[in-house]
């Protein structure tokens, strides 16, 4: 486990405290279809892609908005193709509010090698949101992401771009939403954490102790 790795995520972890939990949502879009002539009928929307996340609590299935976020969504993918996600784990919960539980979960692939880091696609161009459900990347400085993921629970909009923020206001890239399995996320983030693991990342009291198997990771 790199300290690169365990620092991916959070620089504004101060804004999350302030993070109220909101009511499911997921912030897309219309997708754009083109001028339309005559009684033409708009050509449907391509389907997006769909990838189930299996954990030794259960199954997480996202759904990927890669109309809205090509960049990052081929990224995810290109690991799960590869299988660079199975075997690896969910290894940090950061609980924002106990009610009702808010917070994010953490994972990646820690123990393989990795592809070279992705451009960042901030919520800004994307028009998504760090809301109840949401997936998003984990990185240091813009262009950092490669492997590292997590997924929102209860409403963290707090990290999303912001132009009226000092320093980097970039935010992360949401690229994804949970279609099914909050359970399973919710149970991760009111999992046991080590009171002594992540001091050296900033991350005291947020690691997962166990950590969370993923089993695998696979398209559906």
């Amino acid at each position: 486990m790199t300290q690169t790795s365990r620092r991916a995520v959070l620089a504004g972890v101060g804004a999350l405290a302030a993070a109220a939990a909101g009511t499911r949502a997921f912030a897309q879009t219309g997708a754009q279809t083109g001028a339309q002539t005559g009684a033409q009928t708009p050509a449907a929307p391509p389907p997006r892609p769909h990838v189930v996340i299996e954990t030794a609590l259960g199954a997480i299935t996202l759904e990927l908005a890669a109309d809205k976020a090509p960049i990052t969504c081929a990224n995810f993918l290109r690991y799960v193709d590869a299988k660079k996600f199975d075997g690896q784990s969910f290894y940090r919960a950061m609980k924002v509010l106990a009610a009702p539980p808010t917070g994010l979960i953490q994972g990646g692939a820690e123990r393989t090698s990795r592809f070279p880091p992705i451009a960042h696609e901030s919520t800004t161009q994307t028009g998504l949101s760090h809301r109840d459900g949401a997936v998003s990347m984990a990185r240091t400085t813009p262009g950092s992401a490669t492997a590292d993921f997590f997924i929102c629970v209860g409403d963290l909009s707090s990290l999303d771009a912001n132009p009226f923020n000092p320093g980097d206001n970039l935010g992360f890239a949401v690229f994804a939403h949970v279609a099914d399995g909050m359970d399973v996320a919710r149970t991760i983030l009111s999992s046991p954490v080590s009171p002594t693991k992540g001091e050296d990342w900033g991350m005291k009291g947020q690691i997962l102790d166990p950590e969370i198997r993923i089993v695998s990771v696979k398209r559906v």
